[in-house]
């Protein structure tokens, strides 16, 4: 039996499909049910609770082989990141109460870093809350998740234009598909490993390099043109960003477009993506969502 978490979600549910797929038994923690129904059908067996509350954290822990945490991944996130840090306190000591055979937990490229992080930091917190856990525990330095993309599609199907806030587009940033990661997730749940690890995942892929999977996808000339560092304020809050929460993103952005936030931390473990963006992007196009 294995602890996933998020599973209602696209990298938690991923995980759960690889290792369901396997043919081991999985366990998770959801607020409703009834919105999870389709995994009791397949033989998921469901605990009602949140991630905030620790009692049901440590609850769902015993008896399991494995287990995988992570934290939601919002756009938009408060200054200070009160979310997260309530989050990581409640798996922190879930965690000491009831630690499992083996943790693996969801991070981010670049979290190794102490500042310039903005959203980023959000993971930094939660590897520094779990570092010290008497088990062995796998932190998985997840790439910019290509999914991200998949509204720029959209708009890249009237327009044939790929707004980019990651520049220059000629440039490479590390990425990854959420199938990947629930690959990887369950490989390491049933590998098994000791003491701490990290694992960097995902390839370099360029914002032209996105623009030209999605012209694949879409079978028409999409370009990538960088959005003007002047007008990333404005631009995010037409695109509904509340005003206290930009600051965190652009950030992160400028983490990226630096090279602070990068792959190549030492001594954590490198693995290659996968999954390509035209994949994930033909997926949409041929669905009718990417032009509608």
């Amino acid at each position: 039996m294995y602890f996933v978490s998020g599973i209602t979600g696209k990298v938690g549910g991923a995980a759960a499909r690889r290792l369901l797929e396997g043919g081991h038994e999985v366990r998770a923690l959801v607020r409703d049910p009834r919105k999870a129904e389709q995994w009791s059908r397949e033989g998921v067996e469901l605990r009602r609770g949140d991630l905030i509350d620790a009692d049901a954290v440590a609850a769902a822990l015993e008896g399991v082989e494995g287990a995988f945490v992570m934290q939601p991944t919002p756009i938009a996130v408060a200054p200070g990141f009160p979310e997260a840090r309530a989050l990581t306190a409640s798996l922190r000591e879930a965690l000491h109460r009831s630690p499992p055979p083996r943790l693996v937990a969801l991070s981010s490229v670049g979290s190794e870093q102490t500042s310039g992080l903005g959203n980023i930091t959000q993971t930094h917190l939660l590897e520094g809350a779990l570092g010290d856990l008497p088990c062995p525990t796998a932190f998985v330095r997840a790439g910019a998740f290509i999914e991200n993309n998949v509204g720029a599609l959209r708009r890249a199907g009237s327009s044939g234009r790929f707004d980019s806030f990651l520049q220059p587009t000629d440039h490479a940033f590390p990425m990854v598909a959420t199938a990947d990661i629930g690959v990887e997730v369950a490989r390491l749940l049933v590998g098994g490993w000791s003491g701490k690890k990290v694992v960097e995942l995902g390839s370099p892929v360029s914002p032209d390099d996105l623009a030209a999977a999605m012209g694949e996808a879409l079978g028409r000339p999409v370009e990538a043109r960088p959005i003007p560092r002047e007008r990333w304020t404005a631009t995010l809050e037409a695109m509904g960003l509340p005003e206290d929460k930009i600051g965190n993103w652009e950030a992160m952005q400028d983490g990226f477009n630096s090279g602070w936030i990068d792959f190549g931390a030492p001594g954590a473990e490198p693995v290659a993506a996968t999954t390509t963006p035209v994949q994930i992007f033909s997926q949409h196009a041929s669905s009718g969502r990417a032009t509608s």
